[in-house]
């Protein structure tokens, strides 16, 4: 079925709007609140500023210029001097946009409209350096160093005209730091600082010693008062001590009366009961000695009996007996009394003449003898101090051999050193036998009851003769 014609008319006429709206739309600009338009073209030069326009083609054009703000640093890379003659290095921020108003915006357009931003704020930071270095050499560096505020409103007055002419505004100026090579900035603080810390020091001393002072007041009134209650604590304890000593007194003197009282009736009743005990024990012990006297008159008449009884059993057995034995005996006895008397006669004269002879031999032995005692002594009389000590130390390993012979009957010894050098281990053991051996000289001292001494001063020295004999014995004869 073929489509109507009107449908076709509305059809093309629905494109030709679309496509009239799109040209429109293709056409209208539009400018932002950051930024303005310049159109220009058979009307003229206008700014369009918050709104927009159609720019019709072939016969206008528009560019659109930034109303932002600009920021840059403005750092000069020669030194500036001061008043003073100091060469200094600032570096600044800046903040600068173009003005608002249609004349200045036409200003900036006919000035920086083509140019693009780095061209554009390279020129603003030469103007605004040139103007630095005019107000840098108008001021000390004491001023730029501690009044920056100064040195920014100076330069935003300084290049309002300028910035005018480029239809600008310098928004603010702010120095963000002043040195120098000379270090001028670093030395020109020290008389502050010094007198500073010298304010300070007196103020911490003035606030010292008003601490001192109030803390010595405080410690006097401190003081003062642990005085005055010490002094009241020991009026206190003293007058409780008094108190306590009076109470304890009158405690002890009632306690001192009772125990007198106490130990009164004690005393008399200790002797009462004393009394007592020695009158019962009176009547005691005279009781037991009349029952010993009776037991004993007792035992005595019983003994008396068995004394009669024994004497009349003996009489009746063992003395008869006995004397039938003894008649019996004697008249043995005298019959070997007379053998006996007739065998002793017969060898009477062969013993004695066996005892005579017996007796010259022991005679004779015993002279022998004593001339051997004689001659004995006689040299005992000849010996000197070296025989005396040769006997001596002759006979003391026989008498060390004695002493040590104890030690020949032990099977084994076990020695335990502990390190102390000769007084440990087997120098122990014959440590204790020298010892003993020394001890032997003492031990003659004390079986002789002599010293030594004494008996070596007695013996004749080496080289003395010998006393010569008188020819006469001891009984005098020669």
């Amino acid at each position: 079925m073929p489509i109507p014609t009107p449908v076709w008319i509305a059809a093309g006429l629905l494109l030709a709007i679309m496509f009239l709206m799109a040209v429109i739309a293709k056409l209208y600009r539009k400018a932002g609140p950051h930024e303005a338009l310049i159109v220009y073209g058979f009307r003229g030069t206008r700014v369009i500023k918050g709104h927009g326009c159609v720019i019709y083609p072939m016969v206008q054009t528009c560019r659109g210029l930034s109303l932002e703000l600009m920021s840059f640093d403005v750092a000069p890379k020669q030194d500036l001097y001061t008043r003073q003659g100091v060469a200094v290095t600032v570096e600044a921020v800046a903040q600068i946009k173009v003005k608002s108003d249609p004349e200045s915006i036409l200003t900036a357009a006919e000035q920086f409209l083509t140019k693009p931003p780095d061209e554009r704020e390279g020129l603003i930071r030469l103007v605004m350096e040139g103007h630095l270095r005019g107000i840098i050499g108008q001021l000390t560096v004491e001023e730029i160093v501690k009044q920056p505020e100064m040195v920014g409103d100076r330069m935003r007055s300084t290049c309002a005209d300028d910035m005018n002419k480029m239809g600008l505004e310098v928004i603010s100026f702010t120095i963000k730091e002043v040195r120098d090579k000379n270090d001028y900035i670093t030395n020109m603080g020290r008389p502050d600082v010094a007198r500073i810390k010298r304010d300070a020091d007196v103020a911490t001393a003035e606030a010292d010693r008003d601490t001192a002072i109030k803390r010595a007041v405080a410690a006097r009134e401190s003081a003062v008062a642990k005085a005055q209650a010490d002094q009241e604590r020991v009026l206190a304890e003293t007058l409780s001590q008094a108190k306590q000593a009076e109470a304890q007194r009158d405690l002890e003197v009632k306690k001192a009366a009772y125990l007198e009282m106490v130990k009164k009736q004690q005393a008399q009743a200790d002797k009462a009961y004393e009394i007592q005990g020695n009158i019962m024990q009176q009547q005691v012990r005279a009781e037991e000695v009349t029952i010993h006297q009776v037991e004993k008159e007792h035992e005595v008449k019983v003994q008396e009996a068995e004394i009669q009884r024994r004497d009349r059993e003996l009489t009746a057995t063992v003395f008869k007996a006995a004397e039938y034995e003894r008649k019996r005996i004697e008249t043995l006895a005298e019959a070997e009394k007379q053998r006996l008397i007739m065998e002793a006669e017969g060898h009477a004269s062969a013993i004695r003449t066996q005892g005579e002879a017996e007796a010259e031999i022991i005679f004779k032995k015993g002279d022998a003898e004593a001339r051997a005692m004689n001659v004995k002594a006689a040299a005992y009389q000849e010996f000197n101090q070296a025989a005396i000590v040769d006997k001596l130390i002759t006979n003391m390993p026989e008498v060390v051999r004695a002493l040590a012979a104890p030690l020949a009957n032990i099977d084994k010894i076990t020695i335990v050193s502990t390190g102390n050098g000769d007084t440990a281990g087997i120098h122990k053991i014959t440590g204790d036998i020298t010892q003993m051996a020394a001890q032997i000289p003492a031990l003659f001292e004390t079986l002789s009851g002599m010293p030594l001494k004494e008996l070596f001063s007695k013996v004749r020295m080496i080289g003395d003769k010998s006393p010569k004999p008188d020819g006469k014995s001891k009984d005098g004869t020669e």
